[in-house]
């Protein structure tokens, strides 16, 4: 069983930017395609982001609304999120996953890891 970590999270005023990192140890994220989610307390999962297997493919929640940017580098077993123009509502604890892709549903695949916490403040 891999082990899934996410970092980059802290706390930031709103406007800044952040870009958080995700590692997969054990397992491979070649061939996967890969999702960013966020949860705050008291609230179900969302997802965030997504990027193809082949990192061609990039699609975006709604909310994103052109803000943040997902990549991959399988090379070193990496995706990333970079998160611009960041508000209150983005405050919440970040996690990535490998994921299952259809019908415009992002199905995470993996056991998820400990998230990172972003926290913007106005």
């Amino acid at each position: 069983q891999g082990q899934l970590l996410e970092s980059g999270g802290r706390f930031v005023q709103a406007g800044e930017s952040l870009r958080l990192s995700c590692t997969s140890s054990g397992r491979s994220f070649s061939g996967q395609a890969v999702g960013w989610f966020r949860q705050v307390p008291g609230k179900e999962r969302e997802y965030v982001a997504a990027t193809a297997w082949d990192g061609r493919g990039r699609y975006y929640a709604d909310f994103v609304q052109g803000r943040f940017t997902i990549s991959r580098t399988d090379a070193n077993n990496t995706v990333h999120l970079q998160m611009d123009s960041l508000t209150v509502d983005d405050t919440a604890a970040y996690y990535c996953n490998a994921v299952l892709m259809g019908s415009g549903q992002f199905v995470p695949r993996w056991q998820w890891g400990p998230g990172t916490q972003v926290t913007v403040s106005s």
